[in-house]
């Protein structure tokens, strides 16, 4: 096969991918929480038999958008968002994960769960317990539970040791791998973070990658006519 018919299928497959991604971040444009996420390319060289190495455009990873996002008021007691840099801390079946989605209510057992029932954990790892009596629950800038004036929790606030190790699991859920508190950053309460997706932006980003996909299918169909056509040549 020729060269460029490599190069051509490799740059379509990434371009097949980053469509996915922009369709995804689309989808969830009005998502609670959701990060925008990118398509990061790189150079893969492929060393061929006796012919000069080959340089195809691979993509090799996604790239995850921690952009402060809008803050829509609810009033909700126990709806929280986040000003500034760090997740929230819940507990899955598949470990801890991290995520901006603030939106908890108690359970039956008086702990506050996401909307999937996944635990939300405090500044010590744990989960938080809101007693069933609690009355006016509020939460200061640095997490901190209280009602009746009296401390009961403070929601923690995490960040990935290694920035680089976070990895977008499902919905607005992440894995951060091995965590450390975050500094500087402030909780509101009564507030949701919107979705840091701009909607026209990915539109237009969507165009793009369609034209550029067009482009690089145009080029295998003259290349398949001119290789049909040779053997035809050939084959009198």
């Amino acid at each position: 096969m020729d060269a460029a018919v490599y190069a051509t299928l490799n740059r379509q497959s990434g371009l097949m991918r980053e469509m996915g991604v922009v369709a995804n971040n689309i989808a969830n444009a009005s998502t609670t929480g959701f990060r925008r996420e990118g398509v990061v390319f790189s150079e893969y060289v492929a060393a061929l038999d006796d012919d000069p190495s080959l340089s195809m455009a691979h993509a090799s990873g996604r790239h995850v958008d921690l952009s402060q996002s809008t803050l829509a008021q609810t009033g909700g007691q126990f709806d929280f968002a986040i000003q500034g840099d760090g997740f929230f801390l819940v507990e899955t079946p598949q470990g801890q994960r991290l995520t901006r989605a603030g939106s908890f209510t108690p359970s039956a057992e008086g702990e506050l769960v996401t909307p999937d029932g996944y635990r939300l954990l405090d500044a010590g790892g744990a989960p938080i317990f809101i007693p069933p009596d609690a009355k006016g629950v509020a939460i200061s800038a640095d997490g901190t539970l209280s009602t009746g004036g009296q401390p009961i929790a403070q929601v923690g606030l995490w960040q990935p040791s290694d920035p680089l190790a976070l990895r977008h699991q499902s919905g607005t859920l992440f894995d951060g791998g091995a965590v450390e508190p975050a500094e500087g950053a402030t909780l509101m309460q009564g507030m949701l973070e919107d979705s840091n997706v701009e909607p026209v932006s990915e539109i237009a980003r969507m165009v793009e990658v369609q034209r550029a996909y067009e482009l690089g299918q145009k080029f295998l169909d003259a290349e398949d006519e001119r290789v049909r056509g040779v053997i035809t040549t050939l084959g009198r």
